[in-house]
């Protein structure tokens, strides 16, 4: 699933195409929109909020999406022929006199009054990447529940709003904790938050993500994607295991050398 600095990105792209032109073209490929015309309303904004994406257009209208697993958005001229998919795999087409955006895959997409976006996105945490950042209210919503595990705490958007599977594993690693070990005990979650934000600002403006200082091909992340390889910094194999509601997990990636703390339950 996308993180924050994707979705981050995604809005900034579709924001430079669209925002301050006036839609030629929509095309809403999903039933309950199917027959919504936003053709002749200017685009006024993108914004992300989280992993969300919200699109405001004139007339008080947000159209709301969600990338999901594998969903994109993609931005060519006007006129050009999409490149991110098959046809059929097309929610959404909004297009101005010069560039069309097309949305692939998505499993969300809402329209709504842009008055009432708290419906779709208030229940959302700090956004790490948003104007509304706010550390220690962060903090204290992953430690209101102190018996959850930090991977789980930290995949949960209603504490924070950004990090996702690979941010999960990488800074469990970076601060040396199995993903499995309870909020109550980690020993400094500040820093915990600290880390996340830090790690999205320097990601937001990248099309590879770096967590260890190396841009070089298989060298940017220290555990995630890298199950039965040698653990960069101490060559134990790095291990797997799911970690999540039952029927929901996520692949979690860590060393059982360099981090400490409970390993995943057995069963």
């Amino acid at each position: 699933m996308p993180e924050g600095d994707t979705v981050w990105r995604t809005a900034r792209a579709l924001h430079g195409a669209l925002a301050g032109e006036a839609l030629i073209r929509s095309d809403l490929r999903v039933p309950r929109l199917a027959t919504t015309d936003l053709t002749g309303r200017e685009v006024l904004e993108v914004v992300p909020r989280g992993k969300h994406l919200l699109t405001r257009v004139g007339g008080g209208l947000t159209l709301h999406s969600h990338l999901g697993m594998d969903g994109s958005w993609r931005v060519h001229a006007t006129g050009e022929r999409p490149r991110g998919g098959p046809q059929h795999q097309i929610r959404a087409v909004l297009a101005t006199a010069d560039r069309t955006a097309v949305g692939y895959r998505l499993p969300v997409l809402d329209l709504v009054r842009t008055t009432d976006e708290s419906t779709l996105v208030g229940h959302l945490g700090p956004d790490l990447l948003g104007p509304d950042w706010d550390a220690d209210e962060a903090v204290r919503r992953l430690l209101s529940d102190p018996g959850r595990t930090v991977g789980e705490a930290l995949l949960d958007q209603r504490n924070l709003a950004g990090v996702g599977n690979v941010y999960k594993s990488e800074l469990c690693f970076l601060l040396r904790i199995t993903p499995w070990l309870p909020m109550a005990s980690v020993p400094d979650p500040e820093r915990l938050v600290a880390l996340a934000k830090k790690l999205l600002e320097a990601n937001k403006s990248r099309l590879s993500r770096i967590t260890t200082g190396d841009a070089r091909p298989d060298r940017a992340l220290w555990v995630y994607g890298r199950a039965d390889r040698p653990c960069r910094r101490c060559g134990t194999p790095v291990l797997t295991a799911g970690q999540g509601p039952e029927g929901r997990e996520r692949t979690t990636y860590w060393c059982p050398h360099c981090q400490t703390g409970p390993p995943p339950p057995v069963g």
